[in-house]
Protein backbone atom coordinates (compact mmCIF):
# COMPACT_ATOMS: atom_id res chain seq x y z
CA UNK A 1 0.00 0.00 0.00
CA UNK A 2 1.40 3.37 -1.00
CA UNK A 3 2.23 6.16 1.42
CA UNK A 4 -0.39 8.27 -0.34
CA UNK A 5 -3.14 5.76 0.44
CA UNK A 6 -1.95 5.41 4.04
CA UNK A 7 -2.07 9.20 4.39
CA UNK A 8 -5.54 9.34 2.85
CA UNK A 9 -6.93 6.70 5.18
CA UNK A 10 -5.41 8.26 8.27
CA UNK A 11 -6.48 11.80 7.40
CA UNK A 12 -9.58 11.59 9.59
CA UNK A 13 -7.75 10.78 12.82
CA UNK A 14 -10.02 10.26 15.75
CA UNK A 15 -13.00 8.71 13.97
CA UNK A 16 -13.77 5.08 13.25
CA UNK A 17 -13.11 3.46 9.89
CA UNK A 18 -16.84 3.09 9.34
CA UNK A 19 -17.44 6.77 10.02
CA UNK A 20 -14.64 7.73 7.62
CA UNK A 21 -16.26 5.55 4.94
CA UNK A 22 -19.65 7.09 5.66
CA UNK A 23 -18.23 10.57 5.15
CA UNK A 24 -16.48 9.61 1.91
CA UNK A 25 -19.55 7.89 0.49
CA UNK A 26 -21.79 10.83 1.44
CA UNK A 27 -19.31 13.11 -0.33
CA UNK A 28 -19.51 10.94 -3.44
CA UNK A 29 -23.28 11.35 -3.56
CA UNK A 30 -23.10 15.14 -3.21
CA UNK A 31 -20.38 15.39 -5.85
CA UNK A 32 -22.29 13.14 -8.25
CA UNK A 33 -25.23 15.53 -7.96
CA UNK A 34 -22.93 18.49 -8.65
CA UNK A 35 -21.61 16.78 -11.78
CA UNK A 36 -25.19 16.01 -12.88
CA UNK A 37 -24.74 12.26 -12.71
CA UNK A 38 -27.84 11.79 -10.51
CA UNK A 39 -31.31 10.90 -11.74
CA UNK A 40 -34.35 12.01 -9.73
CA UNK A 41 -34.13 10.16 -6.38
CA UNK A 42 -32.86 6.90 -7.88
CA UNK A 43 -29.43 5.28 -8.43
CA UNK A 44 -27.22 3.97 -5.67
CA UNK A 45 -23.68 3.84 -4.28
CA UNK A 46 -22.36 1.45 -1.64
CA UNK A 47 -19.22 0.53 0.28
CA UNK A 48 -18.49 -2.82 1.93
CA UNK A 49 -17.53 -2.90 5.60
CA UNK A 50 -16.02 -6.39 5.60
CA UNK A 51 -13.83 -8.47 3.32
CA UNK A 52 -16.68 -10.78 2.26
CA UNK A 53 -19.06 -7.98 1.31
CA UNK A 54 -21.69 -9.25 3.75
CA UNK A 55 -22.10 -5.88 5.46
CA UNK A 56 -22.23 -2.64 3.53
CA UNK A 57 -23.39 0.98 3.57
CA UNK A 58 -25.85 2.19 0.93
CA UNK A 59 -28.24 5.08 0.35
CA UNK A 60 -31.84 4.77 1.58
CA UNK A 61 -34.69 4.42 -0.87
CA UNK A 62 -35.69 7.49 -2.88
CA UNK A 63 -33.55 10.08 -1.15
CA UNK A 64 -31.99 12.70 -3.43
CA UNK A 65 -28.20 12.60 -3.68
CA UNK A 66 -28.09 16.19 -2.38
CA UNK A 67 -29.82 15.06 0.83
CA UNK A 68 -27.43 12.22 1.61
CA UNK A 69 -25.40 12.58 4.80
CA UNK A 70 -22.97 10.27 6.53
CA UNK A 71 -25.53 9.43 9.20
CA UNK A 72 -28.51 8.61 6.97
CA UNK A 73 -26.69 5.93 4.97
CA UNK A 74 -28.18 2.52 5.68
CA UNK A 75 -25.98 -0.17 7.24
CA UNK A 76 -27.01 -3.54 5.81
CA UNK A 77 -25.91 -6.79 7.46
CA UNK A 78 -26.94 -9.59 5.10
CA UNK A 79 -26.40 -12.21 7.82
CA UNK A 80 -28.65 -10.52 10.37
CA UNK A 81 -32.04 -12.09 11.20
CA UNK A 82 -33.84 -8.81 10.46
CA UNK A 83 -32.55 -8.58 6.90
CA UNK A 84 -36.10 -8.26 5.51
CA UNK A 85 -36.67 -5.21 7.70
CA UNK A 86 -33.33 -3.73 6.62
CA UNK A 87 -34.03 -4.15 2.92
CA UNK A 88 -37.45 -2.52 3.28
CA UNK A 89 -35.63 0.82 3.48
CA UNK A 90 -33.79 0.18 0.19
CA UNK A 91 -34.77 0.49 -3.44
CA UNK A 92 -35.33 -3.04 -4.77
CA UNK A 93 -32.78 -2.63 -7.56
CA UNK A 94 -30.21 -1.27 -5.09
CA UNK A 95 -30.53 -4.38 -2.92
CA UNK A 96 -30.47 -6.70 -5.93
CA UNK A 97 -27.37 -5.24 -7.57
CA UNK A 98 -25.24 -4.21 -4.61
CA UNK A 99 -25.78 -7.25 -2.39
CA UNK A 100 -24.86 -9.56 -5.27
CA UNK A 101 -21.80 -7.62 -6.42
CA UNK A 102 -20.35 -7.22 -2.92
CA UNK A 103 -20.95 -10.91 -2.19
CA UNK A 104 -19.75 -12.36 -5.49
CA UNK A 105 -17.03 -9.79 -6.25
CA UNK A 106 -15.35 -9.32 -2.83
CA UNK A 107 -12.67 -7.16 -4.49
CA UNK A 108 -15.47 -4.62 -5.03
CA UNK A 109 -15.05 -2.63 -1.84
CA UNK A 110 -16.99 0.24 -3.43
CA UNK A 111 -19.73 0.03 -6.06
CA UNK A 112 -21.09 3.13 -7.79
CA UNK A 113 -24.11 2.69 -10.07
CA UNK A 114 -25.70 5.61 -11.91
CA UNK A 115 -26.90 6.88 -15.28
CA UNK A 116 -24.62 9.79 -16.27
CA UNK A 117 -25.68 11.39 -19.53
CA UNK A 118 -22.83 10.62 -21.92
CA UNK A 119 -21.98 7.12 -20.70
CA UNK A 120 -25.66 6.22 -20.71
CA UNK A 121 -25.96 7.57 -24.26
CA UNK A 122 -23.20 5.15 -25.30
CA UNK A 123 -25.09 2.35 -23.57
CA UNK A 124 -27.97 3.00 -25.96
CA UNK A 125 -25.82 2.16 -29.00
CA UNK A 126 -25.52 -1.27 -30.56
CA UNK A 127 -21.79 -0.97 -29.89
CA UNK A 128 -21.35 0.98 -26.64
CA UNK A 129 -17.61 0.41 -26.46
CA UNK A 130 -15.12 3.20 -25.84
CA UNK A 131 -12.77 3.53 -28.80
CA UNK A 132 -9.22 4.68 -28.00
CA UNK A 133 -9.27 8.08 -29.72
CA UNK A 134 -7.54 10.11 -26.97
CA UNK A 135 -5.73 9.38 -23.74
CA UNK A 136 -8.92 9.36 -21.63
CA UNK A 137 -10.78 6.93 -23.86
CA UNK A 138 -7.60 4.83 -24.17
CA UNK A 139 -7.46 4.63 -20.36
CA UNK A 140 -10.28 2.06 -20.62
CA UNK A 141 -8.85 0.00 -23.49
CA UNK A 142 -9.63 -3.70 -22.84
CA UNK A 143 -10.62 -2.72 -19.29
CA UNK A 144 -14.40 -2.42 -19.62
CA UNK A 145 -17.02 -5.13 -19.31
CA UNK A 146 -19.96 -4.65 -21.66
CA UNK A 147 -23.27 -6.23 -20.71
CA UNK A 148 -25.89 -6.37 -23.46
CA UNK A 149 -28.25 -8.64 -21.56
CA UNK A 150 -30.61 -5.99 -20.22
CA UNK A 151 -33.72 -7.68 -18.90
CA UNK A 152 -35.75 -4.83 -17.43
CA UNK A 153 -35.38 -3.42 -13.92
CA UNK A 154 -32.84 -5.42 -11.93
CA UNK A 155 -35.11 -6.34 -9.05
CA UNK A 156 -34.62 -10.07 -8.56
CA UNK A 157 -31.76 -12.16 -7.17
CA UNK A 158 -31.03 -13.96 -10.44
CA UNK A 159 -30.50 -10.68 -12.29
CA UNK A 160 -28.23 -9.38 -9.52
CA UNK A 161 -26.05 -12.47 -9.76
CA UNK A 162 -25.95 -12.19 -13.54
CA UNK A 163 -24.75 -8.59 -13.34
CA UNK A 164 -22.14 -9.47 -10.71
CA UNK A 165 -20.77 -12.18 -13.01
CA UNK A 166 -20.83 -9.79 -15.98
CA UNK A 167 -18.20 -7.64 -14.27
CA UNK A 168 -15.71 -10.51 -14.67
CA UNK A 169 -12.39 -9.05 -13.48
CA UNK A 170 -13.06 -5.52 -14.74
CA UNK A 171 -13.69 -2.39 -12.69
CA UNK A 172 -16.08 -0.80 -15.20
CA UNK A 173 -19.26 -2.16 -16.71
CA UNK A 174 -21.21 -0.43 -19.46
CA UNK A 175 -24.74 -1.76 -19.11
CA UNK A 176 -26.55 -1.81 -22.44
CA UNK A 177 -29.91 0.01 -22.43
CA UNK A 178 -29.26 0.94 -18.81
CA UNK A 179 -26.28 2.86 -17.37
CA UNK A 180 -22.90 2.23 -15.77
CA UNK A 181 -21.42 0.57 -12.72
CA UNK A 182 -17.86 0.94 -11.45
CA UNK A 183 -16.05 -0.73 -8.57
CA UNK A 184 -12.92 0.24 -6.69
CA UNK A 185 -10.84 -0.38 -3.59
CA UNK A 186 -11.81 2.97 -2.05
CA UNK A 187 -14.43 5.63 -2.57
CA UNK A 188 -11.79 7.97 -4.01
CA UNK A 189 -10.58 5.43 -6.57
CA UNK A 190 -14.08 4.38 -7.65
CA UNK A 191 -15.14 8.01 -7.97
CA UNK A 192 -12.09 8.79 -10.10
CA UNK A 193 -12.92 5.91 -12.43
CA UNK A 194 -16.47 7.19 -12.81
CA UNK A 195 -15.19 10.73 -13.37
CA UNK A 196 -12.88 9.71 -16.22
CA UNK A 197 -15.42 7.26 -17.63
CA UNK A 198 -18.00 10.03 -18.11
CA UNK A 199 -15.37 12.35 -19.60
CA UNK A 200 -14.28 9.61 -22.00
CA UNK A 201 -17.91 8.94 -22.93
CA UNK A 202 -18.42 12.66 -23.59
CA UNK A 203 -15.44 12.64 -25.94
CA UNK A 204 -16.88 9.62 -27.78
CA UNK A 205 -20.34 11.16 -28.15
CA UNK A 206 -18.89 14.45 -29.39
CA UNK A 207 -16.60 12.66 -31.85
CA UNK A 208 -19.50 10.54 -33.16
CA UNK A 209 -21.60 13.70 -33.56
CA UNK A 210 -19.21 15.13 -36.16
CA UNK A 211 -20.04 12.32 -38.56
CA UNK A 212 -16.36 12.04 -39.50
CA UNK A 213 -14.32 8.81 -39.25
CA UNK A 214 -12.76 8.19 -35.85
CA UNK A 215 -8.96 8.27 -35.58
CA UNK A 216 -8.62 5.08 -33.54
CA UNK A 217 -5.26 4.20 -32.02
CA UNK A 218 -3.56 0.91 -32.83
CA UNK A 219 -3.99 -1.78 -30.18
CA UNK A 220 -0.34 -1.45 -29.18
CA UNK A 221 -0.58 2.31 -28.71
CA UNK A 222 -3.90 2.02 -26.88
CA UNK A 223 -2.48 -0.57 -24.48
CA UNK A 224 0.64 1.52 -23.92
CA UNK A 225 -1.53 4.51 -23.09
CA UNK A 226 -3.84 2.52 -20.81
CA UNK A 227 -0.90 1.00 -18.94
CA UNK A 228 0.63 4.44 -18.56
CA UNK A 229 -2.35 5.46 -16.44
CA UNK A 230 -1.34 2.96 -13.72
CA UNK A 231 1.35 5.32 -12.44
CA UNK A 232 -1.35 7.97 -11.89
CA UNK A 233 -3.62 5.89 -9.65
CA UNK A 234 -2.82 7.90 -6.52
CA UNK A 235 -4.01 11.13 -8.11
CA UNK A 236 -7.50 9.88 -7.25
CA UNK A 237 -6.87 10.60 -3.57
CA UNK A 238 -5.66 14.16 -4.17
CA UNK A 239 -8.58 14.86 -6.51
CA UNK A 240 -11.15 13.48 -4.08
CA UNK A 241 -9.59 15.36 -1.18
CA UNK A 242 -9.82 18.58 -3.20
CA UNK A 243 -13.47 17.93 -4.01
CA UNK A 244 -14.23 17.21 -0.35
CA UNK A 245 -12.61 20.49 0.67
CA UNK A 246 -14.99 22.24 -1.72
CA UNK A 247 -17.91 20.46 -0.07
CA UNK A 248 -16.59 21.46 3.34
CA UNK A 249 -16.97 25.08 2.25
CA UNK A 250 -20.29 24.85 0.41
CA UNK A 251 -22.21 21.86 1.85
CA UNK A 252 -20.54 20.81 5.11
CA UNK A 253 -23.66 19.00 6.32
CA UNK A 254 -22.75 16.00 4.12
CA UNK A 255 -20.39 14.82 6.88
CA UNK A 256 -23.04 14.96 9.62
Amino acid sequence: MSAKIEHYRSASTGISEEQALRIDLAAAFRLAAQFDWHESVGNHFSVALDDKGETFLINPKWRHFNDITASNLVRVDTKAPDIAEQTASLDATAWTIHSAVHRLQPRAKVLLHCHPAYATALCGLQDPGLKPIDQNTARFFNRVAIDLGFNGLADDAEEGERLAAAFSNRNVMLMGNHGVSVVGSSVAEAFEILYFLERAARTMVLAYSTGQPLNIMSDNLAEKTASGWDAYNDMAFDHFAHLKRQLDRTSPDYAN
